[in-house]
């Protein structure tokens, strides 16, 4: 379909020109716009620049709605006029919907916000109804729209801020994704928020920087600042690392790496700090592919991760393999500490003058880092197996990229920000967005060698002045007795995940140290995080108005350049999103397949959407509630039985917090009857009766209550801090069958 002008060539002109030096705009899709007839657009909105992109992008010379408290200025006013214009009033929506039907009936192309206002968090924000009563009976079309790269810039609100930021040197790369169009019957706020967050998918995957690899984009990244402190190593003795030093180093060992290590894979075997950072990017910038390890993880499981993933190699240090002698260490088990000695001072200044001085883009060129990355493997991480079997999880280098990019759109964790690296390294969250995501996007890390140190991690956040503190609930609850509120007074965010938040905590939290914990979202799969919520935005200084960005028992909204649906986990049919049932996910962060196991890979992939395995649902401004794994229900009777609310009601009725270690654990077993049946596994002395009767005096269904109490010393964690949900399991299923047998 031919481009059509949309504006007088008085502006025409000089837009494309001003456009052709600030944009690179490439649309998809216009061939699906009708070219004739009504049709209303509906994009996302996230700057003040988003209709001189779509002008430009659109194939049919469209009209925009805008209120019109921006016309007050003289010069706007008369660009808008020009240019044709909707001029609005959103006190009299009766007005301005006869306005743009009117438009609509004459056949022409109305573009329409129904996010309402620029969006202050980079996500896609609640849809307002308005344009359903536009579009009412009319014979028109809804097209929606979705673009991607103008987030950031200096007309967003990005970094909670406008205008008031380091405009971009390059031209912004723009990929507008126009989508089928929509008859005015089915275009709801649901269907059009679906098909904003799929187009968003697709504009997504389309930024340049998302084919790169890891190796080309963290050296191009620490050379462009090389007298910033990137690491805070507080192991032992505290040692400040910067970013030329720590890409110097990594460079001298990523050339011994290559020469020495014929492999792919290559095992490493260290907790964060900057031998875990200087290991993982030298081995990258070799062309290898790191496979942390969880060296906490049992013999057995290792075994496997070893064998699975053909390692002959693995990078360590002395003091851990003294430490844990019962890892099956491989006869080349390389100490990071002597394989950088050995490189000898020359070599290594050598290397960390060139990351001074050179020009970022030519150090990965001498060191003949790959520039593309895309779909290949760039690491390997075993999952934790809270309910079962360890897999090998295969991440490419732009599902990592990918992720970085969008926690980095959201501005939870900024360049300036000084993040706390406690996380392992073999955690997904650890590798992602505790050690790429600093190196990436220049934040601060200052690394502590364990989550389970408290007072460490204390000392840590007072003496570094550390602003971001992540960690899942399990790793914070301690801090509660061994943190006084002066020492996390630096702190702004307090990011948490991998288990649910529990509201004492938070509340706890809140009324100790004045902090709200951020609860979000996230699995190995994608690499990790998927939603997560954020402080609310500041309000708008004229009309008053909050953009919310965070809410009780949510896990935020999902992370730009994510898609979502929610399906009915026996059908398979997709349901209303407000309806609990399987989530499924969509986007360039998500892996694409199991370490070779085909069946298993199947079996969580639908039509291209990953099958989470976690019950959830939507609210009606697009905040995801988890409710739970699958497999922590239990069917009963044809009835789903959640064991997370069956746990806290019991923690309720014994009157209970959970403190630093989970003393209660609901699983589901066998039952020949009714297929399962819910079984307590706990350190607490209780009896069956009493809760019985106690959950019934709530209003329990005696469906829901559990017919087994499985008392145990302790309740089986695993190193990554998880109840081992596995062993629980399997400890209730023995002590029921040993009382069968008796």
């Amino acid at each position: 379909m031919p481009r059509r002008s949309h504006l007088p060539f008085i502006l025409d002109f000089p837009l494309r020109l001003v456009a052709k030096l600030l944009y690179r705009v490439h649309a998809h899709g216009t061939a699906q716009v009708p070219e004739s007839g009504g049709v209303l657009f509906l994009p996302n909105h996230v700057s003040f620049v988003d209709s001189v992109v779509l002008q430009l992008a659109l194939p049919r010379r469209t009209r925009f709605v805008v209120d019109r408290r921006w016309a007050r200025h003289w010069l706007l006013s008369w660009l808008f006029e020009l240019s044709g214009t909707i001029l609005i009033d959103p006190a009299k929506p009766r007005a301005w919907v006869e306005q743009v039907r009117s438009c609509l009936e004459q056949g022409e192309a109305v573009c329409l916000y129904p996010e309402g206002s620029v969006s202050k968090t980079g996500q896609l924000m609640a849809l307002r109804r308005g344009f359903q009563l536009v579009t009412k009976d009319l014979d028109c079309v809804v097209v929606p729209v979705s673009h991607d790269g103008l987030w950031g810039s200096v007309f967003s609100y990005s970094g909670n801020k406008i205008l008031f930021k380091s405009p971009r040197l390059m031209p912004t790369t723009v990929v507008v994704c126009i989508g089928a169009p929509i008859s005015p019957a089915e275009a709801t706020a649901e269907r059009v928020r679906r098909a904003l967050l799929d187009l968003g998918v697709e504009a997504f995957r389309a930024r340049p920087a998302l084919q790169r690899s890891i190796g080309w984009e963290m050296t191009r990244s620490l050379a462009r600042r090389p007298l910033a402190v990137q690491v805070i190593d507080r192991t032992a003795e505290r040692r400040e690392v910067k970013a030329f030093q720590l890409l110097g180093v990594a460079a001298a060992l990523s050339r011994k790496f290559k020469k020495s290590i014929p492999e792919r894979r290559v095992g490493v075997v260290l907790p964060p700090g900057a031998g875990g950072f200087i290991a993982n990017l030298a081995l990258v910038l070799a062309g290898k592919i790191p496979v942390n390890l969880n060296f906490t993880a049992g013999k057995p499981a290792l075994e496997s991760a070893i064998q699975r993933s053909g390692l002959k190699t693995v990078v360590s240090a002395k003091v851990l393999r003294a430490r844990f002698p019962n890892v099956p260490w491989p006869d080349k088990t390389i100490d990071v500490k002597e394989e950088i000695l050995s490189l000898g001072k020359a070599r290594l200044t050598f290397w960390s003058l060139l990351a001074l001085f050179l020009p970022n883009q030519m150090v990965p060129r001498l060191l003949g880092v790959e520039e593309e990355g895309g779909d290949a493997e760039a690491a390997l991480i075993f999952t934790s197996g809270s309910s079962g079997a360890p897999k090998g999880v295969p991440l490419s280098h732009k599902n990592i990229l990918a992720n970085c990019w969008q926690i980095s759109s959201l501005s939870i964790l900024p360049e300036s920000g000084t993040i706390l690296a406690c996380l392992p390294l073999f955690h997904s969250f650890g590798y992602t967005v505790t050690m790429w995501y600093p190196m990436l996007r220049g934040c601060r890390a200052v690394t502590v060698p364990s989550p389970l140190e408290t007072r460490k991690m204390v000392e840590a956040v007072d003496a570094e002045q550390v602003t971001i503190l992540v960690g899942a609930p399990t790793f914070l609850r301690p801090m509660l007795k061994r943190a006084k509120s002066a020492e996390l007074k630096s702190v702004e965010l307090v990011v948490c995940g991998a288990e649910r938040l529990p509201d004492d905590l938070h509340d706890a939290f809140l009324a100790d140290f004045h902090l709200s914990i951020m609860q979000g979202y996230g699995l190995t799969e994608t690499s990790p995080v998927s939603s997560v919520n954020q402080h609310n935005p500041p309000r708008d200084s004229e009309t008053g108005e909050l953009q919310v960005a965070k809410r009780s028992g949510a896990v935020g909204r999902l992370l730009p350049g994510m898609s979502a649906r929610i399906v009915h986990p026996d059908t398979g049919e997709f349901l209303p999103e407000t309806k609990p049932g399987i989530l499924w996910l969509k986007g360039a962060n998500v892996f694409s397949g199991y370490l070779d196991d085909e069946e298993r890979t199947a079996k969580v992939f639908r039509g291209g959407w990953f099958v989470t395995g976690d019950i959830a649902r939507f609210d009606d401004d697009g905040f995801l509630f988890v409710e739970g794994r699958l497999s922590r229900f239990s069917k009963i009777g044809g009835e789903m039985v959640p064991h997370g609310t069956v746990e806290e009601a019991i923690l309720s009725l014994v009157g209970a917090q959970e403190d630093e270690a989970p003393t209660i654990v609901v699983v589901g077993i066998p039952d020949p009857v009714k297929g399962e049946a819910i079984a307590l596994v706990t350190s607490r002395n209780l009896t069956l009766e009493e809760i019985r009767s106690g959950l019934a005096a709530k209003g329990f269904p005696s469906l829901w209550m559990p017919r087994f109490v499985v008392t145990v010393p302790e309740i089986p964690k695993l190193g990554s801090g998880k109840v081992d949900l596995a062993e629980c399991a399997r400890l209730a299923q023995a002590s029921v069958l040993d009382r069968v047998v008796s």
